[in-house]
């Protein structure tokens, strides 16, 4: 049984939406968050990023960026460019991205989902990550950022969806990146209640996204709790702000991978280990055509190596990822990349920068190979969450990404 709850969304004016909704905080660095704010005082990424209203060189978790967040939050509120509906509300969140469209729910999640795995995850979160976004929430007083969710595709939900999405939205706008964003307004008391009573037939939800925002929610909630002698349970800071998605919805690119150097060995000697777990091709094919293909590029070749089977455990649902196959019989056995979270010498790329990345990349000298992957299903990450493991780092890039700012959960 997973709970969803309606709740009092602070949000952008309507005049002002497009110039507030900014990128995830954690897909652009400091840099380009500058250079994306440059001209525009209302950015979300003023509160998201506030480093980029200081010094250069300030620590990124130093005390002064999460109190310029909180500063830059209640300024926008009090010059009126947010609003906070009165009343309890969901909301409908519609994503074109080319010809892939995709469409979530805005509502909260409940963190005992969280802690009792009604809520299944796939990632380990890192301590650092998590400290960031719990002094985030704790300094500004709200989820400022939300969870990516996914279930398994309901009619029901479906329908009743379908239906919000037949009406006039209260967001049109297309960013940057040119993907259209359109936001509805659910105020109807029985839609409301359908969606959250549907809600209680789906068991689990899924993270798709968002790990260390969900982790630093409960750890809010524990810390709020523990502060609170009146403590009941249904406080705003038991609930976190998701975005909840069909598992049939989901657009999942390749995280690809790029190797500063080849270990000491020659190219021939390099290929030769290679072909110990791996048929190997010279086919020019930048990106694989299936699983368990991988497209290597080196000295200016595309190769395409296929794992051979007996290589992996195709019953195992972590070992048969090719990101798996890669890392173990190539990056690890070959190459010696034991740790790919903490090793100088890997580099990841986001699908979404294509396979010419990679190419300039190599070329350019800084790194030795590079590897186009085969996208991660989405039944991959939920077989991995349902086995209670973990999937390795960098194994889903979801496209199109979650606007920050169209919604802000106050706890």
């Amino acid at each position: 049984m997973s709970t969803i709850k309606p709740f009092k969304a602070l949000r952008p004016k309507k005049e002002y939406v497009h110039k507030i909704a900014s990128p995830p905080y954690d897909v652009i660095n400091s840099q380009e968050a500058r250079k994306m704010a440059e001209g525009n005082s209302i950015s979300f990424l003023h509160i998201n990023k506030p480093e980029i209203d200081l010094p250069e060189n300030i620590d990124l978790y130093d005390d002064r960026v999460y109190h310029k967040g909180k500063e830059n939050l209640n300024n926008m509120i009090t010059k009126r460019f947010f609003i906070q509906d009165q009343e309890e509300y969901i909301y409908i969140y519609r994503q074109k991205m080319g010809s892939h469209s995709q469409v979530g729910i805005v509502a909260c999640c409940s963190c005992d989902d969280y802690e009792n795995d009604i809520i299944k995850k796939h990632e380990k979160t890192r301590e650092d990550k998590e400290n960031d976004r719990t002094r985030h929430i704790l300094t500004l007083n709200a989820q400022t950022g939300p969870v990516f969710i996914t279930y398994r595709h309901d009619e029901c939900i479906d329908t009743l969806v379908g239906q919000i999405t037949r009406e006039e939205p209260e967001y049109h706008f297309v960013s940057e990146d040119r993907i259209e964003h359109t936001f509805w307004l659910v105020k109807d008391r029985e839609v409301i209640n359908g969606l959250t009573g549907s809600f209680t037939a789906i068991n689990p939800l899924y993270v798709a996204d968002g790990h260390h925002r969900s982790a630093s929610a409960v750890r809010v909630r524990n810390i709020k709790r523990d502060e609170n002698k009146n403590h009941t349970g249904i406080e705003e800071y038991n609930f976190f702000l998701c975005v909840i998605f069909p598992d049939n919805q989901m657009n999942i690119l390749p995280y690809n991978r790029a190797v500063k150097d080849l270990g000491g060995f020659s190219q021939e000697e390099f290929l030769n280990r290679v072909r110990k777990s791996f048929h190997l091709a010279k086919t020019g094919m930048a990106e694989p055509e299936k699983q368990h293909q991988i497209s290597m590029y080196l000295n200016k070749n595309w190769y395409t190596l296929e794992a051979l089977k007996n290589t992996y455990n195709p019953d195992d649902p972590v070992e048969r990822l090719d990101c798996s196959i890669l890392q173990n019989n190539l990056l690890d056995s070959v190459l010696g990349i034991k740790d790919p979270r903490k090793d100088k010498r890997i580099d990841f790329i986001g699908g979404i920068r294509g396979t010419q990345e990679l190419v300039r990349l190599v070329d350019s000298g800084d790194f030795a190979a590079a590897f186009s992957m085969y996208p991660t299903s989405i039944e991959d990450l939920i077989s991995i969450a349902d086995a209670g493991k973990l999937m390795p780092p960098k194994s889903t890039w979801f496209e199109p990404k979650l606007r920050s700012g169209l919604a802000i959960h106050l706890i």
